[in-house]
């Protein structure tokens, strides 16, 4: 597998969690800066869902023809061998100002 760079979508293998954290494997879009994937073995990641509940922090969108949510409120860092096969890309526009707003003083 390539490197995996920002604004990618992959399954990702989220178990085991626990309590609330958001589970299975599911689509995560990688948030990570592309040359923090290209030398760390870890990448940062937020998982999609159709489902959920609406929130500021949880841009919508749509992939694969489908409206999702990036649940950018449960990022999360993964070791990159819980990563499956890539699925696309989302761009960054449509939810980087969003990050970088909640990760603002």
């Amino acid at each position: 597998m390539g490197v995996a760079k920002r604004g990618e979508v992959y399954w990702v293998n989220l178990d085991p969690t626990i309590g609330s954290e958001i589970q299975k494997t599911r689509p995560c879009l990688i948030v990570s800066p592309d040359d923090m994937n290209a030398v760390l073995p870890r990448i940062l990641i937020a998982p999609l869902t159709s489902d959920g509940q609406p929130l500021g922090c949880r841009p919508e969108v749509e992939f694969k023809g489908k409206s999702a949510r990036i649940l950018l409120d449960q990022l999360r860092c993964v070791d990159r061998q819980r990563l499956g096969g890539k699925m696309g890309k989302i761009d960054l526009a449509l939810w980087h100002p969003v990050l970088l707003e909640m990760l603002a003083f």
